[in-house]
């Protein structure tokens, strides 16, 4: 199954220009199996998905993108938002009390520059750090394809997935209709629930997929 882990939808996330309803019709016509709701900070709640999951007759699934000490994480397995889960020893622990799955989302960020990242020490010494941070090892897995990075912001993280011999997700991370469809997460098995994804996430029967090469799509910073 093909499935979208990382999408953001307005006026859940502010910095969206995507209605859920949207997002969802577009991911059918990319030909995904399914689509996760990972809005800034906030959960979607269960009655809400199980609604839109109904009236498009597709696989919606809720989830949320935490903004973190150590960068952005998406979680599953969690249903609100308390205060504490931008602290990310908090939040490892709270996840793990509900049975969750934890990724981190495009790792290059705050740890890959081009420049000076295009020259081999620099960017050696920026791998080196980014695989020394511990808290990639309390994640299930890392964003390995995200479809708004570029090709050398994607490689690094693919990179450090390597290194730190992690499984890599892939998401759209879209905030734009036209952006969904460039990247996903390909499962093994059948997905028909939440509690179906984090068993998947934590088994590692999946692996990150480029859709359309992020130079054919368009994207916001």
């Amino acid at each position: 199954m093909l499935i979208d882990l990382h999408t953001h939808s307005y006026p859940k996330s502010d910095d969206s220009f995507a209605a859920v309803d949207d997002l969802i019709e577009k991911a059918k016509e990319a030909k995904l199996d399914g689509i996760c709701l990972t809005d800034h900070d906030f959960f979607w709640s269960k009655e809400e998905v199980h609604d839109l999951a109904k009236r498009h007759s597709f696989l919606v699934l809720p989830g949320c993108e935490i903004n973190t000490d150590n960068g952005h994480v998406l979680i599953f397995g969690l249903d609100r938002y308390v205060f504490g889960l931008h602290k990310p020893d908090f939040l490892v622990d709270a996840v793990r009390q509900r049975d969750g799955a934890i990724i981190a989302a495009h790792p290059y960020r705050r740890r890959f520059l081009e420049d000076p990242g295009h020259l081999p020490e620099a960017r050696r010494e920026m791998l080196d750090r980014a695989s020394g941070d511990g808290f990639f090892g309390s994640c299930d897995a890392i964003e390995g394809i995200n479809g708004r990075g570029n090709e050398a912001q994607n490689q690094f993280s693919q990179d450090l997935g390597n290194r730190l011999e992690i499984k890599m997700t892939g998401g759209s991370d879209a905030h734009r209709v036209e952006q969904i469809g460039t990247a996903a997460t390909l499962f093994e098995r059948k997905i028909t629930g939440v509690d179906d994804l984090i068993r998947e996430l934590k088994a590692g029967r999946f692996r990150a997929e480029q859709l359309i090469h992020p130079q054919e799509a368009s994207r916001t910073t």
